[in-house]
């Protein structure tokens, strides 16, 4: 039995992870890099294993860093099939066909310019036929806690990671020279208390456990204490005539977001009158797609829903999906909370408006989710007096708020209750986080706890048997 590791490793994005065991080659996730400097090249270059090898991928959930590439891997001969929840599948496809989308019109842009210089086109990574090409290989959905054989000695279940609609731990159990062995992949992990989300499921004892980090350094902010905040800083910049821009991510921290933002508006905390913008399509199409599965969501949201009420949509709510009425956005000066994808600035609508407000003292931006390294949002994040966008320097002079209460991420302490329901494995392999801050601090508190933990480094692989981990490039 082997487990490798092709993304995520000592890395925050690009999750991959390929267990062969029970005559089976599975792959967990398959998503893009992002952020870095060379994620470019990494997501073009060679995955690790031969993609027509792999027999079953495991979809955990639909954010662009775990499931990004696998448009991709068909692409290059992937032919098994993808294994998800409803949920999942109705999010990835959304979120592929924009990644799809932006790669052709970046391929396009980069092509006029070299073909000013008499140099080759630039090809995308996949356009959207490789995309609606992919999708035709997930097979039937899986619910959570239904029991999957793969074939005869390999058994799958999906659990609820409490981390967006749809997303999944998954516990594999696979049998080999009359030896079953127990490994689960925590997926992303959310933290739990939330409004919007059930909470997630905590894991059976197993014998692995290939464990998220992403705040694996910090503890989060009360929620509530990070609402009032919320709020607040709107309301602050709304009585000064400026705008707020909330650079979000298209699924669950958008639902969310707009789902405090209408019970501020119910509680008069903010005037009914407030313009509120979600100005991407794809978060509009995600918030569609939230209404059609009630039954990922907490008690409360799901007993809205269900009654015909919109928890996710305050009064003044307005829609854009066109470019143009995007573009009218910016003409409004102040008293509008714009809601903009991406979450980390790394393209989209957002960079537009942070164009035109980031340097106004009377704005703010609120940030409300990860800012990995080499983004944008990191960069203001950090402080950054002066950003480039679009090729001009812009000087940063709006109020800047990092809310992490929001953090759709367990933090440290949330992340070590969750594995302590493991027992104690053999061994734990920490991934998806950067290794000098949620990794390494993750790895230190593990091990006072006398538990074995490695941290894999890209393309490693690791032996499993009975009685101990047998480490290649580790």
């Amino acid at each position: 039995m082997k487990l490798s590791f092709h993304g995520a490793a000592q890395n925050v994005t690009g999750s991959c992870h390929l267990l062969e065991a029970g005559g089976l080659n599975i792959l967990i996730d398959c998503g893009m890099f992002q952020g870095a400097k060379h994620a470019d090249e990494e997501n073009a270059g060679d995955f690790g294993f031969k993609p027509s090898d792999v027999d079953v991928l495991l979809l955990t959930h639909a954010h662009l860093d775990h499931c990004g590439r696998i448009p991709l891997l068909v692409k290059r001969g992937f032919a098994g099939k993808i294994i998800t929840t409803a949920a999942t599948r109705d999010l990835a496809k959304l979120i592929m066909m924009d990644s799809a989308h932006i790669q052709e019109e970046d391929a396009a842009r980069a092509s006029r310019r070299r073909r000013r210089g008499g140099k080759s086109d630039i090809q995308p990574l996949y356009n959207q036929v490789d995309v609606l090409a992919a999708l035709d290989y997930f097979g039937r959905n899986v619910s959570y806690e239904e029991d999957l054989a793969l074939n005869d000695a390999v058994t799958v279940r999906f659990i609820n990671a409490g981390h967006i609609l749809g997303s999944a731990s998954v516990v594999v159990e696979a049998t080999e020279n009359e030896t079953t062995r127990r490994i689960v992949f925590s997926g992303d992990l959310g933290s739990p208390g939330h409004a919007v989300l059930a909470n997630a499921t905590p894991p059976p004892e197993c014998d692995y456990v290939v464990m998220e980090t992403t705040y694996g350094d910090r503890m989060h902010k009360d929620l509530d204490a990070s609402v009032v905040e919320f709020v607040e800083a709107i309301s602050k910049t709304i009585a000064r005539g400026g705008n707020v821009i909330i650079p979000t991510f298209a699924m669950e921290r958008t639902q969310e977001i707009l789902f405090h933002l209408k019970h501020a508006i119910d509680d008069d905390e903010l005037p009914r009158s407030l313009s509120i913008f979600l100005d991407s399509p794809m978060a509009v199409s995600a918030t569609e797609i939230f209404r059609r599965h009630a039954n990922g969501f907490s008690d409360e949201v799901r007993d809205e829903m269900q009654a015909g009420k919109k928890p996710f949509h305050p009064p003044a709510l307005h829609f854009t999906r066109q470019t143009a009425d995007s573009m009218a956005i910016n003409r409004i000066k102040g008293g509008a909370v714009i809601m903009a994808g991406s979450g980390m600035c790394t393209g989209g609508r957002v960079r537009h408006h942070l164009k035109h407000n980031i340097w106004r003292p009377d704005c703010s931006v609120i940030f409300v989710g990860f800012a990995a390294q080499g983004t944008l949002a990191r960069q203001i994040v950090d402080g950054a007096k002066h950003i480039r966008i679009y090729g001009e320097e812009v000087e940063v002079k709006a109020d800047i708020y990092t809310i992490n209460g929001f953090s759709a991420h367990a933090d440290q302490r949330e992340l070590l209750f969750w594995v302590s329901r493991a027992g104690k494995p053999k061994t734990i392999f920490l991934v998806h986080g950067d290794y000098d801050r949620g990794m390494s601090n993750m790895k230190n508190a593990l091990e006072k706890k006398g538990l074995t933990v490695q941290c894999p480094t890209l393309h490693c692989a690791v032996d499993l048997d009975e009685h101990e981990v047998s480490k290649a490039r580790l």
